[in-house]
């Protein structure tokens, strides 16, 4: 699944070729997409209608993030939100134009337009935008407001972005302290900071030299500002990479991201640590393969 890098670098190249653009229609050709954000979703022929006629004649104001949701913010106050999940997809075409495509790749899209994987249609005053997903996990959903969102408690349990101002050490270091979990399971766990994945969460206890299965409560002031440092480092300049391309994940224009380029730990098992040149460790934590150095990492 894509991570926070890959979603805002999404978002920051598809804002040109959407903001400013008025919808004239809008087809829904699978009703769970735009009827719940639950794992096991009920198909909602109203919800779908709803979603169908309230966006006619609505313009694109803005198109922001909150952790891996982009939100899609109109001239009456409604906002579209877009979790992409595994396979999800926004395709942007122009008439007589080569598709403009971000998200998990489907070689269709490049090709034929809609596809079998199109499931809502979005036909702007110029050009078209497609929402594809071949495994349907991700949603589309339709709200009054953002207000409403919020009230719904729908980022309740989801961190501090480590792109927001609010995200400080101070901030890290009061909530490390209570965490009694291993290092890398807080960090994946969303509840502290929001966005950090497999691959960011390995990347910054290496630059951080420590250890992701030390107890959080564990670290130390000076440990806390080093991992509080290399997740505002690692996320920055992974956004202004393009991501890490997780499963080929292309951008708006096309383009990948090249992170991945940077990376010291990930996928890395086995190899010379890039610093000491020993032999990196691997573990299992929250199910996910760890990367480490243990003699770089305390």
């Amino acid at each position: 699944m894509p991570e926070l890098p890959e979603v805002e670098s999404l978002r920051l190249s598809l804002k040109p070729y959407i903001v400013g653009k008025t919808i004239q229609s809008v087809i829904v050709h699978k009703p769970k997409l735009v009827s719940s954000a639950g794992t096991v979703r009920t198909p909602s022929e109203q919800k779908k209608r709803e979603f169908e006629t309230k966006l006619v004649n609505k313009k694109i104001l803005d198109i922001t993030r909150v952790a891996k949701n982009m939100i899609i913010h109109l001239d009456s106050e409604e906002i579209i939100l877009v979790h992409l999940k595994m396979t999800g997809q926004l395709v942007y075409q122009e008439q007589g134009s080569p598709a403009i495509l971000g998200g998990h790749p489907i070689e269709l899209s490049e090709s034929t337009l809609p596809n079998k994987h199109s499931h809502i249609i979005f036909t702007l005053n110029e050009g078209v935008m497609y929402y594809n997903d071949i495994r349907m996990f991700g949603y589309v959903l339709l709200y009054p407001n953002i207000d409403i969102l919020y009230q719904e408690g729908h980022f309740e349990a989801i961190g501090l972005d480590p792109l927001d101002n609010n995200f400080t050490y101070e901030y890290l270091l009061k909530a490390l302290k209570k965490k009694k979990s291993k290092l890398k399971s807080v960090l994946l766990g969303q509840s502290i900071v929001t966005g950090l994945g497999n691959i960011y969460a390995d990347e910054a206890c290496f630059q951080a030299r420590i250890l992701p299965y030390r107890l959080a409560s564990s670290l130390k002031p000076k440990e806390v500002k080093a991992l509080y440092n290399a997740i505002v480092s690692i996320i920055s300049k992974a956004v202004a990479m393009g991501g890490s391309s997780v499963a080929n994940y292309i951008m708006a224009d096309g383009s990948r991201g090249t992170y991945a380029r940077e990376h010291n730990v990930y996928g890395k098992a086995g190899l010379p640590c890039n610093v000491c040149g020993n032999p990196l460790q691997k573990m299992i934590i929250n199910s996910r393969t760890t990367v480490f150095c243990k003699f770089c990492q305390k």
